[in-house]
């Protein structure tokens, strides 16, 4: 040590100080845990000098003295610093002591508040916030109960046709469930509510299908604001026409199926399953002229029902737009209710001639279904004239000329036509052939016009036809079929009764006075001696074109 201070002390030239410290080997500096002593003894050469041992010896002292002075130096330098630091040391130790008494003071100031008037003043507080929502919960559970019992009152509005309520309660249903939203129970019933909502909607078209064959003023009405509700417009017409062309097809078919299982006598269900082209083959002769009647009426329903739809829409129409004039105000909304009011009137429009076609193409499959050849002459004329009738209401209806029925009853006619010639020139001929000729004795009262086949000569003539065998068109031009039968009736029901007129008898006993004197004439010209050879033959041949019956 002795040694080693006497070195320190020594003056040195910094320079050559710096290389001793320079020269110190690196595993020194390596870390604190570094056995020095262990090193140099493991370099100890295998055989010692005394005098190298000395010299190594000096060199390890003179670096220990340059590093001892080199940090005595370096102390030295930041003796000022150090000073400096230590008295903000010390500040900062008083700053402390100081902040630690006034937050103990604070402290026991606070707890002597806390104990004397805040406790008691934020508990009343804390409680009336409490209470407050405990109100707001109450209320908010009110109203879930409500929306749970909704459902009940939603039933009770469907089962009372109630459409627009149901619609109405059920979307305030869901704007209130989502304000309420963040309560699990209330995800439940939204989903419910949803459920219900499409629930309303199929019967609602349930409801809009019952339109088509008896139309209702206000349930109809009803049918409208709840589409209305819904935002729905155009599409409820897009149904609605798909359930007249359906109800044409299902009122056709039952009308059939009926007179078919009718006229079966039995219970079998293969007519269900029949196609209804392959039905109407299925009708007899005698039960045609009544299905035919009932056909027409049954497709006059649904045509009326059509009328009186459009009916409503052109008034409402014009109760919107007088409503619209006097009050100019959403803009927005007059726009979009002008849409699908212009959307609905077109689609109206363009259904009429859709659904004539229709009646059309159902009422022509029935009348080719069936062979009329063989009808009675007043059978027939009761069929033309109902065929007839219906032309004039598809012309009321949608302005058409009815091309599908005009064709298809000329089919008929001309079939019927050709078959009523045979059999009358086969009725004539025997005639002719086993009668004689001669003037046929009449009432001095006969008139050709009394005859059946002239009949439509009279009216022609006369004007003046009396009322109860006046059609129904004859008594007021200016009305239309579905004015006149708007509430109520049926234009088909008057044709069973024009059935019933027979033609007078015009005869007087056909000029005897009883029927032996009848009968002992027509035995006398029982001889056939007088006929002409040309009407003995197998045929006459009058140039009618048909083929000669054998």
């Amino acid at each position: 040590k002795e040694d080693l201070r006497e070195l320190r002390e020594e003056p040195t030239d910094p320079q050559a100080q710096q290389e001793i410290i320079n020269s110190i080997e690196e595993v020194y500096f390596s870390s604190d845990s570094f056995d020095i002593v262990k090193y140099e003894l493991e370099r100890l050469p295998p055989v010692l000098s005394l005098q190298e041992l000395e010299e190594y010896r000096d060199k390890l002292k003179q670096q220990q003295a340059a590093v001892s002075k080199k940090v005595a130096d370096l102390i030295l330098e930041k003796q000022p610093a150090y000073v400096q630091e230590l008295e903000r040391v010390t500040s900062l130790q008083t700053g402390l002591q100081l902040a630690a008494v006034i937050c103990t003071n604070g402290r026991r100031h606070l707890n002597i508040a806390k104990e004397g008037f805040t406790q008691t003043s934020l508990g009343l507080l804390a409680n009336q916030r409490k209470r407050q929502l405990l109100i707001g919960l109450l209320k908010s559970l009110r109203t879930i109960k409500t929306l749970q019992r909704t459902d009940v009152r939603l039933s009770e509005m469907l089962e009372e046709e109630d459409y627009p309520g149901a619609i109405q309660l059920c979307l305030e249903c869901q704007k209130a469930a989502s304000t309420f939203k963040h309560y699990s129970c209330i995800s439940e019933l939204n989903s419910k509510l949803q459920d219900t909502l499409e629930q309303i909607e199929e019967q609602l078209d349930v409801a809009l299908s019952k339109i088509c064959k008896n139309f209702d003023i206000s349930h109809y009405t009803k049918v409208q604001q709840a589409y209305r509700l819904l935002g729905k417009t155009q599409t409820a017409m897009d149904q609605l026409h798909m359930h007249f062309t359906q109800a044409i097809h299902n009122t056709v078919f039952q009308v059939v199926l009926g007179y078919v299982e009718l006229c079966a006598g039995n219970t079998d269900t293969k007519f269900q399953k029949l196609q209804y082209k392959d039905l109407c083959t299925h009708i007899t002769s005698d039960s045609y002229i009544p299905c035919l009647a009932d056909l027409c009426k049954a497709l006059w329903e649904v045509m009326l029902s059509y009328y009186r739809t459009m009916q409503w829409h052109e008034n409402h129409d014009q109760d919107e737009e007088a409503a619209v004039s006097s009050d100019g105000s959403n803009v927005i909304g007059t726009e979009e209710n002008s849409f699908d009011r212009s959307y609905v009137k077109k689609k109206l429009e363009h259904g009429l001639s859709r659904i004539w076609q229709d009646v059309q193409l159902k009422v022509k499959t029935y009348l080719l279904g069936t062979d009329l050849s063989n009808f009675k002459y007043d059978d027939f004329i009761f069929v033309l004239d109902v065929i007839s009738r219906l032309m004039q209401v598809g012309e009321e209806f949608c302005g058409s000329k009815s091309e599908v029925l005009q064709e298809s009853i000329r089919k008929q006619s001309v079939n019927y036509f050709k078959t009523y010639h045979r059999t009358r020139l086969e009725e004539l001929r025997m005639f002719l052939e086993n009668e004689t000729w001669e003037l046929c004795p009449v009432k001095s009262s006969f008139s050709i016009l009394q005859l059946h086949e002239f009949k439509f000569m009279e009216q022609s003539r006369s004007p003046s036809v009396s009322p109860s065998k006046q059609p129904a068109s004859a008594i007021s031009t200016a009305v239309t079929l579905f004015e006149q039968y708007c509430n109520g009736g049926n234009p088909f029901e008057i044709q069973a009764d024009s059935k019933d007129d027979e033609t007078e008898d015009v005869l007087a006993s056909n000029g005897y006075e009883s029927d032996e004197q009848e009968k002992s004439a027509y035995q006398e010209y029982d001889s056939d001696s007088d006929v002409p050879e040309e009407l003995k033959r197998d045929y006459v041949d009058e140039q009618t074109g048909d083929a000669p019956v054998k």
